[in-house]
């Protein structure tokens, strides 16, 4: 028998590739932090001797979700302007407030507050976008948690960076002390087209081209963006994303509320990945980003919750569900993004945006073992026909019990391992009404 690290038995195995297959009586085998065997818990009990053993009845094992695009500090920030349409939230309430108060210590107790609620939630990995990317990245390994942290750059001066050079001064610096760490990449994150000028986006263009990292960039959120840049570019967004060489397979682009059958086949065929945000799109009254279209196309559609400022949460389980239902009714049919295909939204489509799905999003062997467990033996999810339509349309994430990244264990029957839950309330609880004066 093969000495392993790890064997995880479930009710249930969801892989996520093959589409749609879900496996009964199943285990997942780890060694040195890697998958090296999916295959039935009866074949396992005779191939494997693992040092640990998790038997899980009537759990589910997935992988674990991946949130392709938030804000992980303004968990911070949760609530303070809400029912605002997306102009004045940011420029009157919520710029304003993050000059008073951003900060490495904001960015660091930010993200730990996120960190737990992305854990008890079922997700391992995110796409951060935010300034102090230095801090970031070091909290999100100090924590052992899976990130790409964006690069900033933003045409006006921020606590980060005082001019557009130092911007791209401090990014190369951050990008370059991270070659080489496990859990962590990093992107380009440019804010969006409104912000962030012509020349700039040539920079980026031929830096990420040069260190093959994606760019995080937020685009056609709203039609009010259409028509300044129509009025200020004499073009679509997209169109002068097109002319500056931003638009090809390193794309990120976040939101896409307005774009036409045009946009669409152009995003097709140039490999961009377009992260939805379903919930935050609704908060904020963006728009609609038309799913069921891009998803016939044949463009990488990932998932993502925004910045708890706009969503308010960071559960991946209840953006899956909405960007289910939004989408067909959108699409005036009810057969489009059927349940598999928002589950792969939030798992290999989310690795696919940030480059890693040779290394995430599904269960298969020789990739990272990050995956989580998923009690379905519960009332809100009994009787039990089909595991994945569950896992979209009824489950809550407080059915998560067990996370691991990498092989390592980070929840541990709902408890969140190596991180002072105590601490953070506390720190959480000091900031409110340090931020509530800030506004």
């Amino acid at each position: 028998m093969q000495n392993i690290d790890l064997l995880v038995e479930a009710s249930w195995v969801v892989p996520v590739e093959p589409h749609g297959r879900v496996l009964n009586d199943h285990a997942v085998a780890v060694d040195a932090g890697k998958i090296v065997a999916v295959l039935p818990c009866a074949e396992a009990a005779l191939r494997y001797a693992p040092r640990a053993r998790e038997t899980l009845d009537g759990h589910v094992v997935m992988p674990g979700l991946i949130n392709a695009h938030t804000h992980n500090p303004m968990t911070l920030m949760r609530g303070i302007a809400d029912d605002l349409p997306l102009k004045v939230w940011l420029t009157d309430h919520i710029w304003p407030a993050e000059a008073r108060v951003i900060g490495a210590e904001f960015v660091r107790d930010g993200i730990e507050l996120a960190v737990a609620e992305m854990l008890r939630g079922g997700t391992t990995c995110c796409n951060e976008n935010y300034f102090f990317p230095d801090v970031a990245a070091a909290t999100y390994r100090r924590l052992g948690f899976r990130a790409v942290v964006g690069l900033p750059v933003i045409e006006f001066p921020s606590p980060w960076a005082s001019t557009t050079d130092e911007y791209f001064e401090k990014g190369l610096a951050v990008h370059d002390a991270l070659r080489g760490e496990a859990l962590i990449g990093t992107s380009f994150a440019p804010h969006a087209p409104y912000t962030v000028g012509d020349e700039s986006f040539r920079r980026i263009r031929v830096l990420a081209d040069q260190l093959d990292i994606p760019v995080h960039l937020h685009l056609h959120e709203t039609a009010q963006e259409v028509e300044d840049s129509r009025r200020d570019h004499s073009a679509r967004p997209f169109a002068r994303m097109q002319g500056l060489g931003i638009v090809d397979r390193s794309l990120v682009a976040v939101h896409m509320t307005q774009l036409t059958d045009a946009e669409i086949e152009a995003c097709a065929h140039a490999g961009v990945t377009v992260v939805h945000c379903p919930e935050s799109n609704l908060k904020l009254a963006s728009g609609f980003c038309p799913v069921a279209k891009l998803v016939a196309a044949g463009v990488n559609v990932a998932l993502g919750t925004d910045g708890c400022a706009s969503n308010n949460d960071l559960d991946m389980f209840g953006e899956m569900r909405t960007a289910a239902l939004v989408a067909k009714a959108v699409a005036q049919d009810a057969s489009v993004v059927d349940a598999p295909t928002a589950l792969r939204m939030a798992t290999l489509n989310s690795a696919r945006a940030l480059g890693w799905e040779a290394k995430i999003g599904t269960l298969e062997a020789g990739k990272e073992a990050d995956f989580v467990a998923v009690k379905l033996d519960e009332l809100e999810t009994l009787p039990i026909y089909n595991v994945i339509s569950h896992l979209v349309y009824a489950c809550n994430r407080r059915q998560v019990t067990d996370v691991w990244i990498a092989g390592e264990r980070r929840l541990a029957r709902g408890e969140v391992i190596g991180l002072d839950l105590a601490a953070v309330r506390e720190k959480a609880r000091r900031w409110g009404p340090r931020i509530a004066a800030a506004t």
